[in-house]
Formats: C-alpha cells, structure tokens, sequence
C-alpha cells in the first residue's frame, strides 16, 4: 500500500471519522464500519483533511481552477478546508454550498459562497458514495445553474459497494452523469490496513462478510 493511503486511514481513524461497529447507512443497509466526517472537529484536523483532498485534486485534476461544490451539511466544512490547502499550493478556487432550505430574505437563493457562471466546471466534495443516493440529491440541486458542469466527484472512500445494479455505486454516478469519481482511499485499503494487526481480525471478517453480500461485482 502507498504510504499516503496508510497516513490517511490512520488519520481517519484517529480523528474518529472511520469507525467499526453496527450502523445504518443513507442507502439503509446495515454496514460494519462508518466514514462520518462530521466527526472531524478540530482545526488541525480539518485542515489535515483537506490537505489530502487538494492532494487528489491536484493529482487527478491538475492546476485547472473549478469551483468546489460541498454538499449541506458534511460537504461544507471538506469545501472550505480543500479550497484553502488548494490556495496554499497557488491554486486558488472559489467555493459554495447549498442550503436544506431556501432562504426567503436577505438575498434568498439555496446556495451560500460563490455562485458558478455559466459555463464553469463545478467539483463536488463528499464524504462517502455507498449507494450514490446524496450524489443524485446534489446534482439535482445543482441543476438549478445554467449551463454548468460538474467535471468530477471526490470521496474519501471508495466502499465497493453495488448501486442499483451489481456495478460499484461509483460506476453508475460516472455512468449516469458522465464525470469521474475519484477516492483518496478504498475499502480494501482499509481492510490491508487493518490486517496488519491481529487485534482487527474481527473487524476484517465482518467487512469481508458484508463485502460479499453487497460488494460489486464491477
């Protein structure tokens, strides 16, 4: 494993943002491990994270200048911290979110922060794709904006799961909406991770387990 994705992972876990145990996910499966970053609640850490999100924007994206989309309420803090470390790496991006509700006073409008022209690229920061439900949910706030194009998704995990179909949920947002979607991390990464303590053993299984449940098959 490179030593960048082994920092990160031990960086989630011990901010406290990748957990093991028994959840329920936006898709409503039950899962044997969470990603949450609203978990993160220091600057140092929040700053750290977003290091590692200018880190794969820089490598996949380049110096190209977009906007940073982050959705409401998780996205928010990924969107401010990137667009920052991306400053301090001389690229400097504008950001915006989304309200859950409208405003009807002051300047109203959903969205907060830079609002994209047409015809620039916006690029989405999330958390976590599972089943693509809050991808959908963002592009179709984001279809709101004339003639503005999402140019790619960015993650902190890939879990592997299936979508709709036995493809990756991943897959199917590339597929649907025709941009990449790219993770720091995925989880076999975390699985490689965890297996090079014994004391993990238990979690291993239980991921392995569900991965064969509702792993993708492509």
């Amino acid at each position: 494993m490179e030593a960048y994705k082994r920092e990160f992972i031990k960086f989630l876990e011990g901010a406290g943002v990748l957990k093991f145990g028994d959840f329920t996910a936006k898709s409503g499966r039950k899962i044997p491990y969470f990603i949450n970053a609203g978990d993160i609640k220091t600057g140092e850490q929040i700053a750290k994270l977003g290091e590692f999100y200018a880190k794969a924007y820089l490598e996949k994206v380049g110096n190209r200048r977009t906007v940073l989309y982050g959705p409401a309420y998780k996205g928010i803090s990924i969107a401010v911290s990137s667009s920052i470390a991306l400053s301090k790496e001389g690229l400097d991006v504008p950001f915006f979110f989304n309200r859950k509700e409208a405003k009807d006073h002051g300047e109203g409008g959903v969205f907060v922060g830079y609002v994209p022209k047409a015809g620039e690229e916006v690029v989405i920061v999330e958390d976590v794709i599972t089943a693509g439900t809050a991808i959908r949910e963002s592009m179709a706030i984001l279809s709101n904006l004339e003639d503005v194009k999402v140019a790619a998704t960015f993650v902190m995990v890939d879990r592997k799961e299936k979508g709709k179909t036995d493809k990756s949920a991943m897959s199917e947002v590339e597929e649907e909406f025709g941009f990449p979607v790219y993770s720091v991390v995925d989880v076999y990464d975390i699985i490689e991770y965890l297996e090079e303590d014994e004391k993990n053993a238990e979690n291993v299984t239980r991921i392995k387990n569900y991965l064969a449940v509702n792993g993708a098959k492509a």
